[in-house]
């Protein structure tokens, strides 16, 4: 008979078998200072790319001033409870409100954590009668929402609207045997590749085919659309989505997210959401501080506008320069090379010892053998001397990766 945690030390998983050398630097970095386009690592400052600031409200002074304020008055304990049961507040509704009317649904719940809540929406709405229908390259809040889910499920290639027919057939065919339901999920914004999802083409074959739409708009929230609404507000289309989410984690640099979308739904979500029923209220200073984050992006577009200034720089001074940042039409930049896993380690050692830019990177087995991902996400609070120095650092790797000059060894600071 074995030892339940045998196993662990024969195998700690796909990421954990690199731990001995990535820990504190590639996993888990510590970013130490304020929160800003310039942080430190390892001591030194950095130019940083990896945090979804989008528009620079982590260190925003009205921003600062409302969370010092909401703590001093309520704490971190109030209100005590879970919303159901002794847990709600007069801001937690108005913070509600305000996002339904924000997004144009008729109603909004608030949820203690993006990831947590995506799942269990996901759990909520389908019954082992029901087929869902999903992009391939869903975000793990998504995957692992489904896992949970007794229904039937058909995944369409990314963004392949022939695909996504072909699995509306048979997820049709389905419904006539079970006489359930269909929910197609997709993204907004795809978080790695940052492409945006094809929603209102997938809106405008409901007239074709009997469905919900449930979108995740984690990275479309405050970025995208004339308002910041969203992707459905950039592609015309929100009133046909009919459950909307998104996190507070991105644009409006919190914790936190909601679920919005026709009344009758959102109750239904109020009174069977089991990872909200199940869990203590958002704590109060939280909520009053995402009411003054949700002010700022309401009223200042100047900081979108800078965003997206900022956004254009960098992106277009990647193509201008040879690299290939694939088809993103949103903020999140990524940059695509070729290399082996070692490789990758010694160009991004490179990148931050000797020219002092931070950003994510994506190897095996995240993505297949041989594929380098960089990823960055440009902010408002970025400066045009950032994408200068980080331009002027992609090219010298890029240079030395496509000429393998890097050694063939894991670097030994690691």
């Amino acid at each position: 008979m074995a030892d339940l945690f045998e196993k662990f030390t024969k195998n700690k998983g796909s990421l954990g078998q690199y731990q001995d050398q990535a820990h504190g630097y590639f996993a888990f970095p510590r970013l130490e200072g304020e929160i800003a386009n310039r942080m430190i690592f390892q001591g030194k400052e950095r130019v940083i790319w990896s945090l979804n600031n989008y528009l620079g409200l982590a260190n925003h002074p009205d921003v600062r001033k409302a969370d010092a304020e909401a703590a001093a008055e309520w704490g971190l304990a109030y209100p005590m409870g879970a919303r159901m049961m002794s847990g709600n507040s007069v801001l937690h509704e108005k913070l509600e409100q305000q996002l339904a009317k924000f997004v144009i649904k008729e109603d909004a719940f608030l949820l203690n954590y993006g990831y947590q809540g995506m799942a269990s929406i996901v759990d909520c709405l389908c019954s082992r009668r029901d087929v869902v229908v999903y992009d391939a390259e869903s975000h793990a809040c998504i995957l692992d929402g489904l896992r949970m889910v007794p229904a039937h499920r058909y995944v369409f290639k990314h963004n392949d609207l022939e695909d996504f027919e072909k699995q509306m057939g048979r997820a049709t065919k389905m419904i006539e045997e079970t006489g359930g339901g269909i929910l197609v999920i997709t993204e907004g914004v795809f978080g790695m590749a940052g492409d945006q999802g094809r929603l209102k083409e997938i809106c405008a074959l409901k007239s074709k085919y009997n469905f919900r739409l449930l979108v995740d708009d984690a990275h479309g929230f405050g970025t995208m659309g004339a308002t910041g609404a969203g992707v459905g507000e950039e592609q015309g289309c929100q009133d046909d989505i009919d459950v909307y989410f998104s996190t507070f984690a991105k644009s409006m640099a919190s914790i936190g997210a909601f679920v919005a979308g026709d009344k009758e739904v959102i109750n239904y979500m109020r009174y069977n959401l089991r990872s909200q029923i199940f869990a203590k209220a958002l704590p109060m200073p939280i909520v009053v501080g995402n009411i003054k984050r949700l002010e700022l992006l309401r009223n200042s577009p100047e900081l979108r506008e800078k965003l997206w200034a900022n956004v254009n720089l960098l992106q277009s001074k990647l193509r201008e320069n040879g690299f290939d940042i694939g088809k993103t039409d949103s903020p999140v930049t990524p940059v695509y090379m070729h290399g082996g896993v070692i490789e990758a380690s010694q160009l991004i050692v490179d990148m931050r010892e000797n020219y002092n830019i931070f950003c994510s990177i994506v190897v095996y087995p995240v993505i297949p053998r041989g594929h380098i991902i960089l990823r960055l996400i440009p902010t408002a609070v970025h400066t045009e001397q950032d994408v200068i120095e980080t331009i002027e650092a992609f090219k010298a790797v890029k240079h030395k990766l496509d000429n393998k000059l890097y050694p063939n060894e894991i670097p030994a600071m690691v």
